[in-house]
């Protein structure tokens, strides 16, 4: 049975942080994407192997096949993605439809690091079963929450699974369920093991690879640096602190934390004044010993004029990530009088995250009065305090 490999290459992956799309960011020596590519051109299972890309990333496709010299025959011309990872892989599909194989595996190109046994172990699932995915077991407790964050129920972990790639099919049943799923309108699988589900099929699960680890964050392309490297790098932990207060000024709200906030009064700042934003940035900073937010971005030069902040913390954090450094926690307190933080905190989190490229669990954001001392005290302003935890390579000196 002849088996195809279709890479999804097309995403931007803004969660990794600012830079390259995650594909293409250097894991070694060489590309992301040149590291997986290698596996599967490499394995004695793989007939022909198609990399969907998105269309702005062609130069960048052809640098990371670069040091194939030269391409192997099996690795077909790279197709353009649609708007969605599943846009991307029926794309993918159809490219492969015209000379189709019996198999397909479908393998996001940000996990580097499938063994050739777990891929040999695709192979053979779809054969036995025609849909079937990777997974391993859970051993953290899960939550079921409801709307207001209450625990609905506890799932037993001894059923659940994490899913990972490649994932493997019969060729014409996942070409029939994406065409299926294209003319229903369904547009949002972001797995298709999940789509062959929602088109009847019996999926299975096969054992999966706890090393097989998607680059989702800055830190998780550290720890595969650390794990390239034989785990002999040494880090030493450093703690920054950041401080940012701006008068509240005409205007009906005001940027905490990323999200625009309803208020009487605006703030007076050069940009848009987000107080969380900017002790958050400093403490980075701080934490790198790289000065300060007005050092990077001094409020003389018009450019920054009303700029978005989030600008600020991540570049900060992207200077982290350039210096081979981890960013693991992030802690920022409000302190006001008005506006209440509880109805956005969690709001706030999430775009915090976004911007950092953390989880969530990783940002803590609180919120004090200074019972009425002081210019918060008297509403005349509001300020936060807060602190960053990195991680950096230790240096001998």
């Amino acid at each position: 049975m002849s088996v195809a490999t279709l890479i999804v290459a097309a995403g931007r992956g803004s969660r990794a942080g600012k830079g390259l799309p995650k594909q293409y960011r250097s894991l070694g020596d060489e590309p992301v994407l040149s590291r997986t590519l290698r596996l599967f051109l490499g394995h004695p299972g793989i007939d022909r192997v198609l990399v969907v890309i998105h269309p702005d990333d062609r130069e960048l496709y052809e640098a990371s096949i670069g040091g194939f010299a030269p391409v192997p025959a099996t690795l077909l011309p790279c197709v353009h993605g649609g708007d969605t990872r599943q846009a991307s892989v029926r794309n993918g599909l159809e490219a492969l439809a015209s000379s189709a194989p019996d198999i397909v595996l479908v393998h996001d190109a940000a996990r580097p690091f499938p063994s050739g046994d777990l891929i040999g172990r695709a192979v053979d699932a779809a054969r036995l079963w025609g849909a079937a995915v990777p997974g391993i077991s859970v051993t953290d407790t899960i939550k079921l929450i409801g709307p207001r964050s209450e625990v609905v129920s506890t799932p037993d972990r001894t059923a659940l699974r994490a899913v990972q790639t490649p994932q493997a099919f019969r060729f014409p049943l996942l070409l029939d369920v994406h065409r299926r799923a294209a003319a229903a309108k369904l547009h949002d699988f972001t797995d298709d093991g999940a789509l062959a589900e929602w088109a009847g099929e019996t999926v299975h699960v096969f054992e999966g690879e706890p090393a097989n680890v998607k680059l989702t964050h800055p830190a998780d392309f550290a720890a595969a640096e650390r794990r390239l490297k034989g785990d002999s790098m040494a880090y030493v932990t450093r703690l920054g602190t950041g401080f940012d207060v701006h008068a509240f000024g005409e205007g009906d709200h005001v940027w905490l934390g990323g999200i625009r906030i309803p208020h009487e009064r605006g703030v007076v700042a050069h940009s848009d004044g987000d107080v969380i934003l900017h002790a958050l940035t400093d403490a980075v900073l701080g934490a790198l010993a790289d000065g300060d937010i007005g050092t990077h971005f001094p409020p003389s030069d018009p450019q920054w004029r009303g700029a978005s902040s989030d600008r600020f913390l991540a570049h900060a954090v992207e200077l982290v990530r350039r210096r081979g450094g981890i960013l693991d926690h992030l802690d920022a307190t409000l302190l006001c009088e008005k506006p209440r933080l509880g109805p956005y905190r969690e709001a706030m989190r999430q775009r915090i995250a976004e911007i950092a490229g953390l989880r969530l669990d990783q940002v803590s954001l609180k919120a004090t009065t200074t019972e009425r001392l002081g210019f918060t005290g008297r509403s005349e302003g509001i300020a936060s305090q807060a602190a960053a935890t990195i991680r950096l390579p230790e240096v001998s000196t």
